[in-house]
């Protein structure tokens, strides 16, 4: 992770693309979002949908792992090229999450955060409060998931002068 004094407001990151296949649609919900729609075929044919779509739940827990995976790569080469990583900490929560369009079998969604607004800790001075807009798209440009999060991020220490 970036120290929070070397994040940018308005930096995009594109964190990675997921296809989503009737087999791990099915296997999620049965794990975690048993709706019929999610689950079977004919069912989602005589829903709303149309046609076996993915939990939304699916889609942000798809986002989570690519981000980390994101995250991690990025560490590695800033350790590669002997600079320091600084510590992403915990996250206060979301908001504003929005499920934009359905996510059908076959569908690719390339997930994207970007920056909006930074601010230092009051509480906690070595530690900035990142604030950012998350999103996934489909293969056709189109918006399928956006959500805001929230993240404490390691300050760079401070460098202190010998007399």
């Amino acid at each position: 992770m970036k120290f929070f004094e070397h994040i940018s407001v308005g930096e995009r990151t594109e964190i990675g693309r997921y296809t989503f296949t009737a087999d791990a649609i099915k296997a999620f919900a049965a794990r975690f979002d048993p709706q019929p729609f999610h689950l079977d075929e004919a069912a989602a044919e005589r829903s709303h949908f149309g046609r076996l779509c993915a939990s939304g739940w699916h889609t942000a827990c798809v986002w989570m792992r690519l981000v980390i995976e994101h995250r991690k790569r990025e560490d590695d080469e800033r350790r590669a090229r002997g600079e320091a990583v600084a510590a992403l900490g915990v996250s206060p929560g979301f908001r504003d999450l929005k499920w934009l369009k359905p996510v059908y079998v076959g569908d690719t969604i390339t997930y994207a955060t970007e920056v909006t607004d930074k601010r230092s800790s009051l509480s906690r001075s070595q530690w900035g409060i990142m604030i950012a807009r998350n999103s996934g798209a489909n293969q056709h440009g189109e918006p399928v998931l956006s959500f805001v999060s929230t993240v404490f991020v390691e300050r760079r220490p401070v460098q202190r002068q010998v007399p």
